[in-house]
């Protein structure tokens, strides 16, 4: 007999949420390791709990959050613009102050035309499903970013991934898709987990080879690596053969927001239809005010992009030699493999009692068995943050089993 309506259970929309308790059992054993709040900052070190410890998981990388020249800029245009714009780009919100940002990081980029987003995020969603459609074709890095995973899924491409940095797979993939379709492949120019950077010249030969574009998520990438901080493509100079390069301001640039540069025609087309552009609000004046005298400083200051570099370079080798398995980071981010997730909590929690705060990632951040801790340096942070931060590393690694005292791993392959 068939069951009456009266029968049927309703399902509830929210009881996924109701039976989410992942975070309630890791708070329960005291390793919870999220949205821990920062009571004061100075940028390289951080209070939390009431107590300073040394920050080694910020995107700061050129240390200008607390600068006193950036803070400035940003307290000195209150007064004439105020603090929002209260509005989109396309209608009341460009202030002039937009368009010499734009107009700046053109130049810098070498590119001819720039606009901008309210988000980092928002830059790839928005511009990725403007400039791809239903007819076109996706190439994307399986490690690339979530907001371009979201804007490949939002665009109704088609989109074929290949394994990270698999540029045999892309090949073939290339080969196998419809000659007639728009083609563009997509990639973080530095992958935010690894820390290594995006095989830019093949990339470039393969557009080439098959007819496609290039676009490459430069947000770890600006304003640390490459020629005067212009990012992963100006490291082998191939900015040229690039068609479209993304940034964020809320890493080397203190801020908050994003951009895309690239010929002007196609920058106009997204900046004329791209949603994400046109029906968000326009980045406050004091956030603009702090990336221009930001791109001011590092324009101004390499020293701060040598010393990144040779600090990137020292913690590298040195967490190496005491057997951690740092991937194959070529940056300022430096993953430290711990395994299981929990074990990865309790890493993480012996690192902060140690006083060093460093970020810890899961899946499905990493595959399963790869639990890491995140580290990422800046150019501000001096002898003695490093060295505290490679003897608390030492330390918690022995007493937790993940390494030797004569610098073995002892976690085999992972």
């Amino acid at each position: 007999m068939a069951e009456s309506n009266s029968d049927v259970r309703t399902k509830d929309i929210f009881s996924k949420a109701y039976d989410f308790t992942k975070a309630d059992e890791i708070k329960d054993r005291g390793l919870y390791p999220y949205f821990k709040p920062l009571q004061a900052t100075d940028g390289t070190t951080v209070q939390i709990d009431e107590r300073e410890v040394i920050m080694a998981g910020s995107n700061n990388y050129l240390g200008l959050t607390n600068d006193p020249r950036v803070i400035e800029a940003a307290r000195e245009v209150l007064k004439s613009y105020g603090t929002g714009c209260t509005g989109s780009r396309y209608l009341n919100g460009t202030l002039d102050l937009h368009l010499e940002l734009e107009e700046k990081l053109a130049d810098f980029m070498r590119k001819d035309s720039c606009v901008l987003f309210s988000t980092g995020y928002q830059t790839n969603e928005g511009a990725i499903q403007t400039i791809a459609g239903r007819r076109d074709v996706i190439f994307s890095d399986k490690d690339n970013h979530a907001c371009i995973v979201t804007g490949t899924l939002v665009s109704n491409a088609k989109t074929m991934r290949y394994q990270h940095n698999n540029m045999e797979q892309l090949e073939k993939l290339l080969n196998r898709a419809d000659e007639k379709a728009g083609k563009i492949i997509v990639s973080d120019g530095v992958f935010s987990m690894s820390g290594t950077i995006a095989k830019v010249p093949k990339l470039v030969e393969l557009k080439k080879k098959f007819d496609t574009r290039l676009y490459l998520d430069d947000a770890h990438a600006i304003g640390v690596v490459g020629e005067g901080g212009r990012g992963s493509a100006s490291t082998h100079g191939l900015m040229d053969e690039v068609d479209l390069i993304s940034g964020t301001f809320s890493k080397s640039f203190a801020s908050l927001g994003g951009f895309l540069v690239g010929d002007e025609e196609v920058i106009e087309f997204i900046r004329h239809n791209s949603p994400a552009h046109i029906f968000s609000a326009s980045m406050p004046p004091a956030n603009v005010a702090t990336v221009l005298k930001a791109l001011e400083i590092l324009q101004d200051e390499t020293w701060r992009l040598e010393r990144l570099e040779e600090i990137s370079d020292y913690m590298r080798n040195s967490l190496k030699d005491m057997g951690f398995n740092v991937w194959s980071s070529q940056t300022p981010i430096i993953p430290v493999v711990i395994g299981e997730m929990m074990e990865c909590f309790e890493f993480w929690k012996g690192l902060f009692e140690a006083g060093v705060y460093v970020n810890a990632v899961v899946p499905p951040g990493v595959p399963e068995g790869q639990s890491l801790v995140r580290t990422s340096y800046m150019a501000t942070h001096t002898e003695d943050h490093l060295n505290r931060i490679l003897e608390a590393f030492r330390k918690v690694g022995i007493e937790q089993g993940i390494i030797d005292q004569n610098g073995h791993s002892l976690l085999g392959d992972n």
